[in-house]
Formats: C-alpha cells, sequence, structure tokens
C-alpha cells in the first residue's frame, strides 16, 4: 500500500544538520506514528512520505520553511524558576516544560535565583535538516482515525 492521504504510517527516522552526524533518532525508541494529513508531523517529512510503500529508506533534505520555521530572535520569555522543579539547568540546556498546549522543549538562555530566561524556538528552527527514513508499515486509517485526526491504538492515542 501507497501512503497517501488518511494512511497510517509508521517509520524510524535519523536527523541531523546536512554533513553532521544525526543529533536525533528514533531507532532506540518507538518509531513514529502518524496520520497522514492531520498536521502531527513536519511539512517536509510528510511530502516526502507520499507515494513511498514499507521498506522504502528515504534521504532528504529539508529547508526550515518546510521543517520547523524560521528562528526568531523575539522569540523568548522569562519564566518563575519554580516551573523547572528541582531540576538542575544551566544556559544551552534544553528542557521540556509541560504548558496549557501540551509538552514544549525549550532551550536555557539564562538562570537566574528566582527567573529563567528561555529560548522557545524549536531547536531545529532556521536550519536545514537532513532526515533518514525508514518506513517500517503503512495502512488504511479507519474512520474514527479520520475523524479524530490521530492514530488509536498501538503507537497512538488510547481513549
Amino acid at each position: 500500500m501507497k501512503i497517501e492521504k488518511d494512511t497510517v504510517v509508521q517509520f524510524h527516522y535519523r536527523v541531523g544538520e546536512p554533513g553532521q552526524p544525526a543529533t536525533e533518532s528514533s531507532h532506540q525508541g518507538q518509531p513514529v506514528t502518524a496520520l497522514i494529513g492531520s498536521g502531527t508531523i513536519i511539512p517536509g517529512v510528510e511530502e516526502a512520505l507520499i507515494g513511498r510503500e514499507a521498506g522504502e529508506r528515504i534521504e532528504i533534505e529539508i529547508p526550515p520553511e518546510k521543517g520547523y520555521g524560521p528562528y526568531r530572535p523575539d522569540s523568548s520569555q522569562r519564566l518563575p524558576r519554580k516551573h523547572f522543579g528541582s531540576l538542575r539547568i544551566r544556559p544551552g540546556q534544553q528542557v521540556q516544560l509541560n504548558t496549557n498546549q501540551g509538552p514544549r522543549v525549550v532551550t536555557v538562555i539564562k538562570v537566574g535565583v528566582s527567573v529563567v530566561d528561555v529560548d522557545l524556538n524549536h531547536p531545529f528552527a532556521g536550519k536545514t535538516l537532513a532526515f533518514e527514513i525508514e518506513v517500517l508499515s503503512v495502512r488504511a486509517a479507519d474512520a474514527q482515525e479520520i475523524e479524530h485526526r490521530h492514530v488509536h491504538g498501538s503507537g497512538g492515542v488510547a481513549h
């Protein structure tokens, strides 16, 4: 089965900057499971997957506008230190915070006694990315997955 809108695809990936070693990989954990057309994966990866089948390997470069967008220098925020709990944080460290919109990775800019300045840009914002993708499986999404706009069951949402 070919990957198209409203199919569920499961894949492993490695990603980094072109010509550099990968800085992130799904191979040590669970593969990504996504409903194509739901907006849950970056546009460049979704476009590269369209028309592919299980067993295919893809190597692609994705520009920022099809990845995590441009780097926004004004996208920083000062947060109370208490939001970081007992974490020992330092400038340059990436930390996942729980927000009203779900978990979000931020980069620590400056640590004060009672406040922490963070960069809200995604760590890959403004960067061209080199992806290696291995398509593991493809299946048709069921009616409820299409209606809810996410995958249910293994690798997806349970409700």
